[in-house]
């Protein structure tokens, strides 16, 4: 990334989220001391960053954020969340708003440590007032749950709400969530909904999954099968694991060739490579079962000259998801017992 992408990456996480009394003051506070130190970890030198960073730390809660990020992230160091965590809180202190939200989290490593859980509480809705609108739904936790507070999840939902209604995508997700498939919330399948459409309009990839497969199944609403399928398909072929099963599955219901009753044959193509790819990279034994059942159908019926312009198709997809210097895993195309 160049460093003054990686530089307003930054900024925009941890202050453009700012009070609007404050929003002014802090970037020109905080941010253009560190443009050098910014300019080094945009290249990767971690090894000079890190000290750049660490002259401005005393007194620049931006600075603070930043060390918590190489600790977090394992920069040029291995992953330490205490010493991320212990930045985070210098970082909260000077109200940075995604820092707020991060030492809520910390907290809630140990919430039975005494005072913990209503510290975190407290910096979540801290977060939120100053402008990080998802740390509303980290607070509603606690109300859902009724953990370490009072159970209400009429305000637990309210706050997620409120941070969805804001324009928040993740609020809309989480939201969303709740409302489909949570225990502890009632179940609203029309609500739920239109929360996944509003954050797949938003570009969620989760957002798009789940509203997909309500659209194919008449869940919530209207069966949207053409809609459920370009969506899914779309997904997959972009590398979004839990699209590729049920994309070959919906191909696999498509109405029957006329004048065969199999599948027509740009239909049973699709099948295949969708069924292959799910069973290359689905990490679930029920869920590559399926494809493999799928995979057997279809080559019960499918020309075997179809198979290596097929096969190339697949290994020129999962290419780029293999790990440098791996082989392809593309499964086998023959079930165990053929």
């Amino acid at each position: 990334m160049q460093p003054h992408r990686l530089f307003q990456v930054l900024l925009s996480l941890t202050l453009l989220a700012a009070p609007a009394g404050a929003r002014a003051a802090r970037p020109a506070d905080h941010a253009q001391p560190l443009q050098a130190a910014y300019a080094l970890l945009g290249k990767g030198d971690y090894a000079n960053a890190y000290p750049a960073f660490l002259r401005h730390a005393e007194k620049n809660p931006l600075a603070q954020f930043t060390l918590a990020q190489f600790h977090q992230n394992g920069w040029g160091r291995p992953a330490d969340q205490d010493a991320a965590c212990a930045w985070y809180d210098k970082a909260a202190q000077g109200k940075i708003p995604t820092a707020l939200h991060f030492a809520g989290d910390c907290l809630m490593r140990t919430p039975d440590a005494p005072g913990n859980a209503a510290a975190a509480l407290a910096s979540y809705l801290a977060a939120a007032a100053n402008g990080h609108l998802i740390s509303l739904c980290s607070a509603s936790e606690f109300y859902i749950r009724g953990r370490y507070v009072a159970r209400d999840v009429p305000h637990g939902l309210a706050l997620c709400a409120k941070a969805a209604q804001a324009g928040s995508p993740p609020a809309m997700l989480k939201l969303a969530n709740y409302l489909r498939q949570d225990p502890d919330v009632p179940h609203d399948a029309a609500l739920a909904r239109h929360w996944y459409r509003m954050a797949a309009e938003r570009q969620v990839d989760e957002a798009r999954y789940q509203l997909a497969i309500m659209q194919a199944q008449g869940e919530g609403g209207e069966a949207e099968g053409e809609a459920a399928l370009l969506a899914l398909e779309e997904l997959a072929g972009k590398g979004y694991v839990p699209a590729y099963l049920p994309t070959a599955a919906l191909y696999a219901h498509l109405p029957p060739d006329a004048d065969t009753g199999a599948p027509a044959a740009a239909n049973l193509a699709k099948i295949y490579l969708w069924a292959s790819a799910a069973r290359s990279r689905l990490s679930d034994p029920a869920l590559q079962d399926q494809a493999r059942q799928l995979q057997d159908q279809v080559l019960a019926i499918m020309p075997a000259a179809w198979r290596p312009a097929l096969d190339r198709k697949i290994d020129a997809h999962l290419a780029p998801f293999a790990a440098p210097g791996t082989p392809l895993k593309r499964a086998s195309h023959v079930s165990p017992g053929a």
